[in-house]
């Protein structure tokens, strides 16, 4: 059965800015460019992107909740 958790986060004024740093984005374009190009990316790899996107996920719904909680101003 789907278990929710509802969390109560201050989140910083300035997090429309919060991003994945640039080193950080350059890394996981890198590994998606690789996926694409053809070659299989190693269990490492694979694992690393399957982690840099689920954490740039997580801040995209974070920018989000919080456009929408003041009103599409951040």
């Amino acid at each position: 059965m789907p278990q929710s958790i509802q969390l109560e986060v201050e989140v910083p004024g300035d997090l429309a800015r919060f991003r994945l740093p640039e080193g950080v984005q350059h890394r996981l374009q890198e590994l998606l460019d690789k996926q694409d190009a053809g070659p299989a990316l190693s269990l490492d790899e694979k694992r690393e992107a399957e982690g840099l996107v689920d954490l740039a996920d997580l801040l995209s719904l974070l920018r989000l909740r919080s456009e929408r909680l003041n009103g599409g101003h951040v």
